[in-house]
Formats: C-alpha cells, sequence, structure tokens
C-alpha cells in the first residue's frame, strides 16, 4: 500500500516577504541607464557581429560559412552535401542550421545572387527574381567552393590575417577574408542592423580592378572613366545619370534606377521580359500588372504569364491588337516594378567602427588593409626562408669535414648525446645540429653538397629581396596592381547590366484611346459609361428601386470628370478610368470606386472640357457663389481636393456653366426666381460664400437650382429679376409641372 502524503508533501506555498522579515522594495532605474544596460550591447552585436559587411566585403555569416567549407577542402575536391556543410559551420556559427543554410543558398551559383558565385552548387537553389520558387532542402544539394575563391584563401594560411577563437574556444576561426581584389565592392550585400542599415551594390569584377589598379598609380584618378556603374547579376539597364553616379562615388549614398530588358515578338503579338531590375521578383511584377489591368488603367493587355524554365526569366505579356508595344512598356516602367530604385548606403565596418565611405575611401580603406596583408605574408615567407636557411648553414658547416661529423656520432655512446656532441665539435646551435643528424645516409655524396650549396645561394638572394619588399610600399603596391591584373585576366566577365546615357527617360504621356461615349449618373452615385453603338442597342437604363437619372452627358472617353460631395471634396478621375458598359448594368459605385470617406455622398458632377467656364454653387440659405473652373485644374495628378466649396451652409445645387444663361431657384415656400448667372460675380477662390441671390423667411431655404430652359415655368416674366437679392413670386400652378431632377434633395 502506497504511502500517504502529508498535506504539506508536494504543495508550493507562496512566500511573503513580510512574513521572512523582509520588505519588498522597488528600485527606480533611469532609463538611460537601463538602455546602456541592457540595450546597447544587443545594439552594437548586431552593428559589428551580424548586420554589417567589413573591408573584405562579408559579414560574419558568410566569412564562417566559406572557412568552414576551406577547411573541409571542397575548393579543390567534389561537392558534398549541404548539410555536411551546415552542420560543420555550426561549429563556428552558433545559430539554426535554417540560417545557415539561408546564407549558403544567397551565396550559391544557382540563387544568381552574385556576379561572381562563391559556392558551386548543384541542385534546385531557387532563385533570386522569385519570390515563390524556394530552394530544395539541404539534403538534397550539393555544394564546393568556387574557383574564385582560391583568391578569398591565398595568404590565409601565411599569417595574412588574425586569427581568433571560435565561440567556445575549440578551434580557431580568420576575423577576415585576405582577399585578392575589392570583394566589397564586387559581392552585393545588404544588412539592416540597430539604428543604421547597409546596401552595397555590386560592380562589375573587371572594372574594380582597373579602378583600383589606376587609383594604386594615382589616389586622385577619375573613378567615372574606369567604373562605369553597378553591374547587376539580373541584368536589366541602369539609367545612368553622371552627376548621381558621382554623388555616389563621393558620398556612398544615393539612388540608381534600373529596368527590365524586353524583346518584342511581332509573330505572336507579344512581349517577353527576359532581365528584371535586382530589387524585385516576376510575382511582384505580376501582382501589379493585374492590379492595374483590373483598374482599367492597362486595356492593352490581354494576358500576363510566367514562362520561366531552364533557360532563365521569361514574362510573356499578350497584347491587344493595334497596340503599340514602346508606349505600352514606357506605361509599364512608370506604373509597374519592372523600373524600380536602389538605394546605395556603402556602410562598411573599419576596425569594428560602422562607417558610410565612397568608392575612393573604400579603396582607399582596402588598399591600406591589403598593403598590411601583404607585408604579413612577405614578413612569413622571409621568417620561413631564414630558418631554412639556418639550417643550410649548419649543415654546410657540417659538409666542410663530413667524416669528422660521421666519426663523432659513430663514436657517441648515448643517443641523447648526440645533438650536444654536433653542437661542441661544430660550432653550430641546437636546430642545426638536430636537422643534420637527420639527414639520411645515401645523402652524404658529393650531389646532395652541392645542391645544398646552390640553395644556401638562391635562398639568400631571396631573403634580400623579400626583405626589400616588405621594407617598400611602393613595391607592395605595384604587387598588388599585379595580383589585380592577373585576378581582371583570369575571372573577369562582360557586364550584365546595359547602361542607357541620360539620366531617367522623359515621362511619356499616356495614350488614351479617344471615342465618343454617353455617360450616366444617378442620384446615389452609380456611374456608366456607355458607347452609342451599345446604347442603340438598349437605350433603357436600369437603376436601383428608388435610384434615377441625375446627370448626363455626351463626351469623349478621353475627357476628365469632376465629382462634387457633401463633405466640400472634389474627386478628379478619367472617363478612360471606367469600363465601358451597358445599359441593363448598375455601373460603378463613385464612393466605393473613387475611394471617398464613409458616409460621403455624390451632389453634382461635371466634365470640364477645356476648363474654360465656371460653376455656380447654390446654398441653403440663399446664397450663390461662381467659382471659375480653373481652380480646379491642378499641375500634378492629384485625385482629391479638399474645401472645394464653402460649407457655410449645406449646398441646394450647382450648375456647370460654359456661358451666362438664365437659372432659376426655388425655395421650400413655394417660391421662384429667374436671374441672369452673370448677376454673381466669378470667384476665384474655392471656398468664397458668394452674394445672396434670393431673400428667405426664417423658416425656409433653398430647394434646387435649375437652368431656366429645363424648367416648366411658362409665365418667366412674373418671376425674372435684374437685381439680386430678391424675394421671388409664388409659384402659379401652371408654373408646377415636374421639376427637372438633379442631385439636390
Amino acid at each position: 500500500m502506497a504511502k500517504k502524503k502529508k498535506p504539506e508533501e508536494g504543495r508550493t506555498h507562496p512566500v511573503n516577504p513580510n512574513v521572512m522579515g523582509l520588505q519588498a522594495q522597488v528600485v527606480e532605474q533611469p532609463i538611460t541607464e537601463t538602455l546602456e544596460i541592457n540595450y546597447m550591447p544587443y545594439a552594437m552585436s548586431v552593428i559589428v557581429s551580424r548586420a554589417i559587411p567589413e573591408i573584405d566585403g562579408f559579414k560574419p555569416s558568410h566569412r564562417k560559412l566559406l572557412y568552414t567549407m576551406y577547411k573541409m577542402g571542397l575548393l579543390t575536391g567534389k561537392r558534398t552535401k549541404s548539410a555536411n556543410v551546415v552542420g560543420q559551420t555550426m561549429r563556428l556559427n552558433p545559430h539554426g542550421d535554417a540560417a545557415i543554410y539561408d546564407t549558403m543558398v544567397r551565396l550559391s551559383q544557382g540563387y544568381e545572387a552574385l556576379l561572381h558565385p562563391l559556392v558551386d552548387s548543384k541542385g534546385n537553389f531557387g532563385k533570386v527574381f522569385s519570390r515563390d520558387m524556394a530552394c530544395a532542402a539541404s539534403r538534397y544539394t550539393e555544394v564546393k567552393l568556387a574557383g574564385i575563391c582560391a583568391e578569398l584563401f591565398r595568404d590565409i594560411d601565411q599569417d595574412a590575417v588574425d586569427f581568433v577563437d571560435n565561440y567556445d574556444s575549440t578551434m580557431k576561426e580568420p576575423t577576415l577574408l585576405p582577399t585578392s581584389y575589392p570583394n566589397v565592392l564586387v559581392s552585393a550585400n545588404q544588412g539592416i542592423a540597430v539604428g543604421m542599415a547597409s546596401m552595397l551594390c555590386g560592380f562589375n569584377l573587371g572594372e574594380v580592378c582597373r579602378t583600383a589598379i589606376a587609383y594604386l598609380k594615382d589616389p586622385n584618378c577619375d573613378l567615372t572613366e574606369t567604373l562605369l556603374g553597378p553591374d547587376f547579376p539580373t541584368g536589366g539597364e541602369l539609367l545612368a545619370d553622371e552627376t548621381a553616379l558621382e554623388d555616389i562615388y563621393r558620398t556612398g549614398r544615393g539612388p540608381v534606377v534600373v529596368r527590365a530588358r524586353w524583346r518584342y515578338v511581332k509573330s505572336d503579338n507579344l512581349i517577353e521580359v527576359y532581365e528584371l531590375p535586382y530589387s524585385t521578383t516576376v510575382e511582384a511584377v505580376m501582382d501589379k500588372t493585374a492590379d492595374l489591368i483590373k483598374a482599367g488603367k492597362l486595356k492593352e493587355i490581354a494576358d500576363v504569364r510566367d514562362e520561366t524554365d531552364l533557360s532563365g526569366l521569361k514574362l510573356a505579356i499578350d497584347l491587344k491588337r493595334g497596340t503599340d508595344p514602346e508606349a505600352l512598356m514606357q506605361k509599364l516602367f512608370k506604373l509597374t516594378p519592372l523600373q524600380d530604385s536602389l538605394s546605395c548606403n556603402f556602410n562598411i565596418l573599419i576596425n569594428g567602427t560602422p562607417r558610410v565611405l565612397g568608392v575612393r575611401e573604400i579603396l582607399e580603406e582596402w588598399t591600406a588593409w591589403r598593403v598590411d596583408c601583404i607585408r604579413r605574408r612577405v614578413w612569413f615567407q622571409l621568417q620561413k626562408k631564414k630558418s631554412r636557411l639556418h639550417l643550410l648553414l649548419g649543415l654546410g658547416e657540417i659538409l666542410l669535414d663530413i667524416d669528422r661529423a660521421i666519426r663523432i656520432i659513430r663514436e657517441t655512446e648515448e643517443d641523447a648525446a648526440v645533438i650536444p656532441n654536433l653542437m661542441a665539435g661544430f660550432g653550430i646551435d641546437e636546430t642545426q645540429a638536430e636537422f643534420v643528424a637527420e639527414i639520411k645516409l645515401r645523402n652524404i655524396n658529393k650531389e646532395y653538397i652541392l645542391k645544398r650549396l646552390t640553395e644556401t645561394e638562391d635562398l639568400e638572394n631571396e631573403i634580400a629581396d623579400l626583405t626589400d619588399l616588405v621594407n617598400r610600399p611602393a613595391r607592395i603596391r605595384k604587387l598588388i596592381a599585379k595580383e589585380l591584373a592577373a585576378v581582371e585576366k583570369k575571372y573577369a566577365v562582360p557586364r550584365r547590366t546595359g547602361i542607357v546615357t541620360g539620366g531617367a527617360l522623359p515621362d511619356v504621356e499616356e495614350t488614351i484611346p479617344d471615342y465618343p461615349v454617353h455617360v450616366f449618373l444617378s442620384r446615389e452615385g452609380y456611374f456608366k459609361k456607355i458607347t452609342p453603338q451599345s446604347l442603340r442597342m438598349s437605350g433603357n437604363q436600369k437603376y436601383k428601386e428608388g435610384d434615377e437619372l441625375a446627370f448626363t452627358a455626351e463626351a469623349s472617353n478621353a475627357d476628365e470628370l469632376l465629382v462634387f460631395t457633401d463633405r466640400q471634396q472634389c474627386y478628379k478621375t478619367r472617363l478612360a478610368d471606367f469600363e465601358d458598359t451597358k445599359a441593363s448594368v448598375l455601373g460603378d459605385y463613385l464612393p466605393a470606386k473613387l475611394g471617398m470617406d464613409e458616409g460621403e455622398r455624390v451632389r453634382f458632377a461635371c466634365l470640364p472640357g477645356d476648363w474654360a467656364g465656371s460653376i455656380l454653387f447654390c446654398f441653403e440659405n440663399g446664397k450663390a457663389a461662381r467659382i471659375a473652373l480653373s481652380c480646379y485644374q491642378t499641375q500634378t495628378r492629384r485625385k482629391r481636393l479638399t474645401g472645394a466649396y464653402s460649407d457655410k451652409s449645406p449646398l441646394a445645387g450647382a450648375l456647370h456653366l460654359t456661358e451666362d444663361r438664365e437659372v432659376a431657384l426655388f425655395s421650400t415656400e413655394g417660391r421662384a426666381l429667374l436671374v441672369n448667372s452673370s448677376a454673381v460675380a466669378l470667384k476665384a477662390t474655392r471656398t468664397a460664400q458668394g452674394v445672396t441671390v434670393m431673400n428667405l423667411k426664417t423658416k425656409y431655404r433653398l430647394a434646387s437650382v435649375s437652368f431656366a430652359d429645363d424648367t416648366a415655368v411658362v409665365n418667366r416674366s412674373r418671376y425674372r429679376v435684374r437685381n439680386i437679392p430678391a424675394a421671388g413670386a409664388l409659384l402659379k400652378p401652371e408654373d408646377r409641372g415636374e421639376q427637372q431632377l438633379d442631385l439636390l434633395d
């Protein structure tokens, strides 16, 4: 039988500080101290150890991955599974396998994110120009180091850079990779740190090497002569603005504009886009194009398809008959990511400090760092040759009397005494004596002795040359230039991104089809655009129950439309933005189509034409204001204007005037007033309150306004006045016919 627990066993009781004789305290801490203790270490870690590249062009994650692959023998060996590399990299990079594999994918040849990929890959690694094309899992793909990585690790084993312990002090890793060319300008790199970011666009390797050589010869050289502009792995065309490029080269900041490359296939009447800007994807282009087609802004396009295959990117755009492909592409460049801007921000870690550098400053820092790498490499080689010479000099002493050396060794009784006896017998040190003692018996011949003496002379000459090299910076710079020329000859490839001089293309005006249409607007705000052919087939307009026609006009598809609401706002649009429809449909609901505020209603609409007319606004307080149409014409493509008319009194109605006409005003008292529109002075301010036209009693208001010719008033002279304001006259029964309905009630 199980032992019964005591009530206290297995139970946790809260501890009351007061019971323990302790007093709970709240310690106040200044926010600056909290940030300094808790936030600043994290921020510095992200900046220095994660997001910002250093002068060798790598972030720590890149460097750890590449060095691991180098130590695995993948520079000259066969490919291995990516999962194997990821696992080995965890010894240096204490992150999850997904993060390490993502880093490898970006550096791979298959992903095509770099002009000169650093990882030779086999398998599906996705594509940089596709958002949805995912890479295969690491257990399916294989990798090795690309050939150009030999330039990254050429001096790694010759003390060219410092090594530090890894995170658990079980192995060493390099702080930088001794790249023999300015990889920081060749490999595109971007990162977001805390409070800062970095965006390094890649340049062509051949141009970078030539620019670096020119800089080594003359630090004040013209960089634009050899460095033509950024070169992107996805190709495209760079819209080169010389002034903007010079600013980027000087400051390290600024935008570059890149557009897609395309061709027109006349036989199929379609456009093929085969190169995209580096900053976008084919899915982003297709999504934006589809949205524009739905909005009616790209009526020239019949279909858009992604036909990307093993041969590369291909985005097919089917055109409707009669479409000008050049004009359509200019519109697509303007409205879609087929033309995109990339903001350069050359933020680099220099000795642990982030600095935004221009191209000349980057070359200056890289040259100084590379000179130090070369000097350390030469010093390493010098010490090895001096050690070898030291051994040969000791051997030379022995070879002068080899018989004596043999006799000393033979007469020595103990093995441990051989070295001391040789040292005493020939006056050489322990290292030299050790080297002599290890010589094989077969090597004690004349040929061997002569070769060693010749080697001694060669070593002395080499040591003298290396000593001169390490002490002469000018010779080191020449050596760097020589290595750069060799890199260019072996690895340089032609530019992928073409250059279009003259900066950005001019803004090409859209070509809007121009044909006659009839427009209809209902009192509830439903708008229809119908062609004459469709109208002849069916002229019976369909409206919602309780709705009716408020405005109709003959127009052209290229005309603009002004829509005024009860919130004193004017919405500007074009008839071309609306689809041609039929009389049997309700049409577009303007509040939704134009993005009006919630509860906002349409009150009046007009076609401005050449903007030469005016609008007569009549308010419920009996006032009227005549505003010039030109007040609503703007230089920019603004879609909404606030303060379209006065808000001192609700709007009773409005009329579009192309010339002075007689208008009729009706009040809720049953009175009417006819007056010529010229009696109301023209105003140039949209929010003008106007002048009093109709005198109203306190409990009445102005109900509506119409053109006199559109009313049923027969006895016009009874209501006509010459001077305003006036009270008008009561309507007679014969003048009370059904009046023209408009957007007033």
